[in-house]
Parts: structure tokens; sequence; C-alpha cells
């Protein structure tokens, strides 16, 4: 397994130019998260600083490339508008752009639904995850520079994607910002936004405590206290795999928290458990799993593969530490045991060449390469 791993990712360095200067570079946020998880489950299980030097490289491309703006663009340095020494300090005060090959739509230009999938801008989901993956680097390295960037990128996330409600209520998000983070691309509200938020806050907080400068670290505590007002009463519930993936991904983070006595709130996960449930059940009953790969997205299927291997790591928490949590988690987690073998069905399917050689894989090569590595060896991703 980690065999397979490690030449995935050896791949991915050379074929998206992070090992290599003889290939053009390519980088994409969300693709770019899991790859450095998947840098750092190679250097905790081998111990070979290669894997180590690897995830850091790829986090100063990143910054580096996506926190600058384009090429294509007239405005030049780093997004947040901060000077070239500053910005070398703070890569993450703007925000940090998507990647995508064609630039933002510029503020006179119509909307376009389908073209504005190929457009650059920020997404908040792509930021939580990249968040995440400077989090794992500050806890791994304990350079806590790393805890204090994912700070501050949660930071400008949220005074960019949220606003205030015309009633006074909860606030909303935005689901696409400009590159700047100064108007809306799409003003609609991605359905799990608030959630995700809501538990990487969470994760952010618990990795400045264990830091030395902590009072150089924004506070986010106010963040958190609206996070968790635009969750209240919302419906989780999505068949989407990628969805349902990234439902599991926070209800295991808020076990972990729960354990390390950061969080506690066990009608808040029973909800998440009942809405994957209720998700899994859905998509399963579709039997979309029989389907050729021209008619799959692997990128999808393996977001839900390795939120299938949270449901597994959820039991292990639940039974090595008894009276924590609720009794009645413990039949929601057995009940979802029964969807975990399908992470392996998944993974083989997309490990097979004949199925590689599909345009629905060849068009999303980088993005599923990564996540493929995830599913098969989840643990950094998965851990706080």
């Amino acid at each position: 397994m980690m065999a397979d791993v490690r030449n995935i990712m050896i791949e991915f360095a050379d074929q998206t130019g992070l090992s290599t200067t003889t290939k053009p570079t390519r980088r994409y946020l969300w693709t770019d998260a899991f790859a450095v998880c998947n840098f750092l489950t190679l250097y905790r299980q081998t111990g070979e600083e290669e894997y180590r030097n690897l995830a850091l490289d790829l986090i100063d491309q990143v910054h580096s490339i996506l926190g600058r703006h384009r090429a294509d663009d007239p405005r030049t340095g780093w997004i947040s508008g901060l000077s070239e020494k500053e910005g070398q300090s703070h890569p993450t005060a703007g925000g940090l752009r998507i990647g995508k090959k064609l630039n933002e739509r510029g503020p006179s230009e119509p909307f376009d639904e389908r073209l504005e999938w190929e457009r650059d801008g920020q997404y908040y989901h792509y930021l939580t995850k990249w968040m995440h993956a400077l989090e794992r680097v500050g806890v791994v390295t304990s350079d806590h520079k790393y805890c204090r960037w994912s700070v501050e990128l949660a930071e400008a996330a949220h005074a960019g994607f949220t606003y205030g409600a015309p009633t006074g209520g909860a606030k909303r998000m935005y689901w696409k910002m400009s590159i700047d983070l100064t108007r809306p691309l799409v003003p609609s509200m991605g359905l799990h936004d608030p959630l995700d938020g809501f538990v990487t806050y969470n994760e952010l907080r618990l990795c400045t405590e264990r830091t030395s400068d902590t009072p150089t670290v924004p506070d986010l505590s106010a963040q958190i206290v609206e996070m968790a007002k635009m969750c209240e009463g919302q419906n989780w519930e999505t068949d989407d795999p990628l969805g349902m993936g990234g439902l599991l991904f926070d209800a295991c983070r808020m076990f972990q928290m729960t354990v390390k006595g950061h969080f506690r709130a066990p009608t808040f996960l029973e909800v998440l458990l009942r809405s994957s449930q209720h998700g899994l059940n859905a998509f399963f009953r579709q039997n979309p799993l029989s389907d050729s790969a021209d008619y799959r997205l692997a990128f999808r299927e393996l977001g839900l593969s390795i939120g299938l291997k949270a449901i597994a790591k959820m039991r292990d928490l639940f039974e090595g530490n008894p009276g924590l949590f609720e009794d009645r988690l413990s039949l929601q987690i057995e009940s979802l045991m029964q969807y975990v073998p399908f992470s392996g069905t998944i993974e083989t399917f997309w490990q097979s060449p004949v199925n590689q050689q599909a345009r629905s894989w060849t068009s999303h090569h980088d993005i599923n390469m990564a996540m493929l590595a995830t599913s098969l060896s989840p643990d950094e991703f998965l851990s706080l």
C-alpha cells in the first residue's frame, strides 16, 4: 500500500513541476492540500526527509504562485496587497487563488455558469482544506509559523466570504469570491461551507493553543461563534459522494477534538452521522459504482472513500474512550460501518490501468492521483 502511495506521489511531484524544473509548474489549491498530507504520511511512515521536504517545498510553491496575482493579470505582487517583505512573512493574509486555467470574470463581464467553472477566483472550501494542510505541517514539524499562516488564512477567508444578513440574523456566505476577495463571483452559499468553517476554525484554535507565539496569532473566537450560528438548523444531507466524504471528515475531526477535551457537542455529532447515513443510503440505492469509468468522476468517489475510512477511525475513538461519547452514537457508527468496504471497491476500480485511460480520469489527472493516494493511506489527512 505504501509503495503505491509513494509511486503516485513521486509521479505527482514530477508531473506538476514540484520536484523538477523541466516540467511546467501546475499548482491547484484543492489538489495540493491533499498532496501535502500525503507527503507527510510518507514522511511519518518512512522517516525519510525527502517527503518532509516535498511537503514544505509544495507549500512554498503554492504560496508564491497562488498567493500572488496571475501572470495574465495587470495587477502584480501579493493578492493581499502587502509589500514583498510583508507578503513573504504573511503569504496567506489575502487568501489563495484556486489555480484555474482562465482568469477570473471581470466586473463588467456577464455571468456564464459553464465558463465560471473554468475561471479563477477563491473557493472557501478549498481554503479550509489548505488551512488543514498547514495545521498538519505545523504539528509534524513543530514549526509554529504554519499554524499562524493557517489562522491568518482563516481570518482572511472569513472576512471575505461572510456577510451580514439583511434581517440581522445569522450571517451568510458567498460560494466563490474574486481573487482579491472584494466581490462575489457566485453569491449562493455552499451546502457545507459553514460546517466546514466551524470545524476547521476549532481545529486551528486547538493548534494555536500548542504554540509559543499565541499572542501574535489572530483569535478566531468571534468567527467560531458566527459559524456556529450559521450552522444552527441547517440540513447537511446530500447524496453527492464528495459531499458525503466531507461530512464524515468533519465528523471525524469533531470526534478527535472531543477526545482532546477541546470540543463537546454530542447532538451536533449525532446530526452529522444521521445526515451521512441518509446520504449513503440514497447514494448506494442508485448503484452508481456499477457504471463504467466514462460516466464516473474519480475524485468525487475518492472523496467518499476517504470519508468511509473516517468511519472506522471514529469507531476506534469511540471504543478507545469509554464513557466519553453518548451511547447512541455507537449504534449510528455501527450502521455506517456497513459501507466501509466500498472504499476498497472504489480504490480497486480507479487503480485499474484500463479505467485510468478513461477521459474522466485523464481530464482530472492531478486531483485524481492525489486523492487516490490519500484514500490508500489517509492517516495524516484524517488526523489532527
